[in-house]
């Protein structure tokens, strides 16, 4: 090979890795049930100026899809449940749908996933249950036909009462009753690599078992870590025993290659005077560290070495939603605009400014107490699946503001600089040889 060959290669490898530490995996769910909102042109200014790479929309709003025309960002949008019956029945609207909702505005608008219908396997609707494969498959026969197959994804999102058993992780396991219809949404989704989305929310795990140390496992806090009493796995927060549970439960149906997508997660800032958990610095706790951990790219203890993609609920307070007070109160965001709190997620942000991670999961043999925590909790099906993860023994506090080994920042701003150095070097190394 010509030495210029090898400069190029070189140079082309250096470039490849430096790009491959961006933060894609960081996206938000961008919801309208509200009267106050800024309108989508503010809000993709403020996006570009965060972050944030990813939005999910829970409809497909034209005004928004445009708004993030041109930016880069990628786009989730959804089906509504309503429109399951007529996708499936109709593969002409599924067409029309498909045609008004992504070909009007690809590929200025970088629409990435299809979300057909939210957490309809867990409805109860046996309707919308019996028409949801056959909905999905005629919107990637529609996207097939327009040759967007292999480019945007077709997937639905589930809550995470879809597993009966999620304790310990190593054990999670989908719910019986679910098992045929989750096996065919697997199949097709193993046959066309689309994720499977879901939304762990630790914030509901501490409404359930609101003890200090339960706390500081939902917040990525030091804390004496988890056992899983199958595996000897110790697990340092909640987060990556919701995830690893749907990862057993993916396995053990046959699917562990099927990749896993965070659909949402996040905390509320505040609540009814009767709520356990929503705070100020709880929210700011969880969204900060979440994201930090997320940049680490240490990964769970059953999927090392790589960052789920994670949609952080939500961008904006949502002040017309039903429900607690909890439920208008997980905005990252004001409608003017301004930050409730700093998540970190600004482009000049390295860690945000909270409570330091907690260790990277370690193996352990230790298995003591149960703790009466369970993984499973969401907002619409509370669980009272007994836990099997274990506290330990106290580790060693972390100093603050100090990453613990193994769990370094990676993905910043600054982590091509030796890269760069290198190829300084590579630069002058071959310049000098052409000249001699």
């Amino acid at each position: 090979m010509r030495k210029s060959s090898i400069f190029f290669l070189i140079c082309f490898l250096l470039q490849y890795f430096c790009s491959s530490n961006s933060e894609s995996f960081v996206g938000v769910n961008y919801g309208i049930v509200a009267d106050n909102l800024p309108p989508p042109d503010a809000t993709a200014k403020l996006l570009k100026s965060t972050s944030i790479e990813k939005v999910r929309l829970y409809g497909a709003d034209p005004a928004i899809i445009k708004a993030l025309a041109n930016s880069g960002i990628g786009i989730v949008i959804g089906a509504a449940n309503g429109d399951i019956p007529a996708m499936a029945s109709d593969p002409n609207f599924a067409g029309q749908w498909v045609n008004s909702n992504v070909m009007a505005y690809y590929p200025a608008s970088k629409i990435i996933v299809v979300s057909v219908g939210n957490e309809v396997v867990t409805s109860g609707d046996q309707n919308l249950l019996s028409n949801l494969l056959p909905a999905m498959r005629n919107v990637q026969n529609a996207l097939n036909s327009a040759s967007l197959g292999g480019k945007i994804k077709v997937s639905t999102v589930h809550s995470m009462a879809v597993l009966g058993q999620s304790e310990p992780p190593s054990a999670g396991a989908f719910n019986s009753s679910f098992g045929d219809t989750l096996k065919a949404l697997l199949q097709f989704q193993s046959e066309n690599s689309s994720p499977f989305m879901i939304n762990p929310y630790p914030f509901f795990a501490y409404q359930s078992d609101p003890r200090p140390e339960t706390l500081a496992f939902c917040l990525f806090q030091p804390n004496a870590g988890r056992v899983d009493s199958r595996t000897g796995i110790k697990y340092m927060n909640m987060f990556d025993a919701q995830v690893d549970a749907v990862h057993s439960a993916l396995s053990a149906m046959g699917f562990k290659d099927v990749e896993i997508v965070v659909a949402e997660t996040g905390w509320p800032y505040k609540g009814d005077p009767n709520e356990v958990g929503p705070s100020l610095d709880n929210a700011k706790n969880y969204n900060g560290n979440l994201i930090n951990y997320l940049r680490s790219k240490v990964g769970t203890p059953l999927m090392p070495g790589k960052s789920v993609d994670t949609y952080i609920f939500a961008l904006y307070d949502e002040n017309l939603k039903p429900g607690p007070g909890s439920e208008r109160s997980f905005g990252l965001f004001r409608s003017d605009l301004s930050m409730i709190y700093d998540a970190g997620l600004s482009k000049s942000a390295q860690t945000p400014a909270s409570t330091p991670l907690t260790p990277a999961p370690t193996a352990s043999a230790a298995t003591l107490t149960p703790s009466p925590t369970p993984v499973m909790p969401s907002p619409k099906t509370p669980t009272t699946t007994p836990a099997i993860l274990a506290p330990t023994t106290p580790s060693t506090p972390l100093t603050p503001g100090i990453l613990p080994p193994g769990s370094e920042i990676r993905g910043t701003a600054t982590s091509c600089e030796p890269l760069h150095s290198l190829l300084l070097i590579i630069v002058s190394t071959y310049l000098h040889e052409v000249s001699t």
